[in-house]
């Protein structure tokens, strides 16, 4: 069997493969309720087989949003909806796992295909969608063209804090078994890490371990109320890509701190701190953070999850069997190829319909064999 195809365990969650589909914001939630886009979209991902599907990064408050169309969980509709989604994928046969995170100074956006900028009163004319104001660990803004956040103070902190703990408590409650706590990609938690956004001089700021205090909090207070069987993950940024920003040595050192705290696996990206994940200054190429995961699976000790331009099996396998990750995540590469699990073992184990679910796999092997007599005839 291949590697790619095998058992792996991360904390008390037992993985049927190590494939598992990257969070991917869709965008398409109301007032950060699910709709049935989040049900089929993640649905088809375990119909699939993947061992591991993970929702989009899922707000902890209101303010906390990207835009008006992300996912929240700060109320009982969000979590009943989300409930759905959940049980979805746990009964088409993958472990269902949330990403859940703030936006901070990166909020208050347009989705990106209305144009990915800062909300505006043209916004509340054309969809009636009203900007709100952003908070960050200082005063700077993402970009030139988005406006400056207002500073948190203690009690903003610890407000902050406080939503992770409950939006992760109604995760589990939904029925998710695997939370990933967002620290990555410009988001608020990442916002303090990075000096390039936190100038505090407070026990918040200053130096990288004081940067660091509020996501380990976080980690600390939400591993002390997850299930046994549960998993516990923190997606970072390992390159903010960007002078003056985190590089590698930095994140290696908050990856050791975030696994002290309780974390059970690094997922493994980077870039983000001022604007998209993609826009920074990585050379960018097949499989091109992979040595990111690498270096902190080595240096830490750590499970890591490798990610980036992962196309296929074959490629998937390889970053395995180097040691390089121990589960690989797919993401753009599921959106165009939903069943991208099933053809990376068709590629890695021969072909066949015998791992495909019954309902599609019974009728494909009848049509493979009707095309095998064509071709004989």
């Amino acid at each position: 069997m291949s590697k790619l195809f095998e058992g792996y365990r991360i904390g008390g969650v037992a993985l049927k493969n190590r494939m598992m589909v990257s969070p991917m914001c869709q965008y398409s939630a109301v007032d950060g309720v699910a709709q049935p886009w989040h049900r089929v979209n993640y649905g088809r991902y375990a119909i699939g087989g993947a061992g591991l599907v993970m929702v989009e990064v899922t707000a902890v408050n209101r303010q906390g949003m990207g835009t008006h169309g992300d996912l929240g969980l700060w109320n009982e509709a969000q979590q009943e909806a989300l409930a759905e989604v959940a049980h979805t994928i746990d009964t088409l046969g993958a472990v269902p796992a949330i990403q859940i995170g703030h936006a901070g100074r990166k909020g208050s956006a347009q989705r990106p295909w209305d144009g990915g900028r800062a909300l505006s009163d043209l916004d509340i004319a054309e969809r009636g969608e009203a900007p709100w104001q952003l908070v960050g660990p200082s005063a700077i803004a993402m970009a030139s063209d988005r406006p400056a956040p207002a500073v948190l103070d203690k009690e903003g902190i610890a407000a902050i804090r406080q939503a992770f703990v409950d939006t992760a408590r109604r995760a589990v409650a939904a029925g998710f078994r695997a939370i990933e706590i967002h620290s990555a990609h410009g988001y608020l938690l990442h916002q303090f890490v990075s000096p390039l956004s936190n100038h505090r001089q407070d026990e918040y700021g200053g130096s990288p371990e004081n940067r660091w205090r509020l996501p380990l909090e976080i980690v600390r207070e939400i591993k002390a109320i997850l299930p046994s069987d549960g998993a516990l993950l923190v997606r970072v940024s390992c390159s903010d890509g960007a002078d003056g920003g985190n590089e590698l040595p930095e994140t290696i050192a908050y990856a050791a701190a975030l696994k002290e705290a309780g974390a059970e696996a690094i997922d493994c990206s980077s870039g983000g701190i001022s604007g998209r994940a993609s826009a920074n200054r990585l050379a960018r190429g097949l499989g091109f953070q992979v040595p990111f995961s690498a270096a902190i699976r080595r240096e830490v000790g750590i499970p890591t999850i490798g990610v980036g331009l992962i196309l296929d099996g074959p490629q998937a396998e390889a970053v395995l069997q180097a040691g390089d990750a121990d589960v690989i995540a797919i993401g753009r590469a599921a959106l165009y190829d939903p069943n991208w699990a099933l053809h990376a073992q068709e590629a890695l184990e021969g072909p066949g319909f015998a791992h495909w679910p019954p309902q599609h796999g019974w009728w494909l092997q009848r049509r493979a064999e009707l095309l095998d007599s064509i071709a004989a005839s």
